[in-house]
């Protein structure tokens, strides 16, 4: 199984080859085909807040352009459960300090899904404590 995050969703459905690597987009697109492929509750959150501060544009209403994009990356969410928020809780702040990002880092480790991102902290702590499974989406 595997767990996009949030940029990592948004460059896969804009088609971002600059920004995603062969190996991942050949990992998404195993995934996608074996019903695998997911991305966190918090990751709507998120996409929704920076359009909504001007950060991230769309040319259509962000609802429809989420709507779309579950469909055409055949993306399911992965809900953010009570174990998920709690072990998010216990991330230390120094070790990630967006709330999102420890979200979405304890989602993939709930789901046993390795992580596509590009985030060089999440991908830092992965690799340094090994609590979760990660995969650069550059690569």
């Amino acid at each position: 199984m595997l767990l996009l995050d949030t940029h990592a969703w948004i460059w896969i459905v804009d088609g971002d080859a600059r920004r995603v690597g062969r190996r991942a987009r050949a990992l998404v697109a195993k995934a996608a085909a074996r019903d695998a492929l997911r991305i966190s509750a918090v990751s709507l959150f998120e996409i929704v807040a920076l359009h909504v501060a001007g950060r991230l544009r769309f040319d259509r209403p962000v609802e429809r352009w989420m709507d779309e994009a579950l469909a055409l990356a055949a993306v399911r969410i992965a809900g953010v459960a009570r174990e998920v928020a709690v072990d998010a809780g216990f991330i230390p702040f120094d070790a990630l300090a967006d709330p999102v990002d420890r979200i979405v880092a304890a989602t993939a480790r709930h789901l046993g899904a390795t992580l596509i991102t590009a985030d060089e902290a999440v991908l830092a702590y992965a690799e340094r404590t090994g609590n979760v499974r990660a995969h650069d989406l550059r690569r």
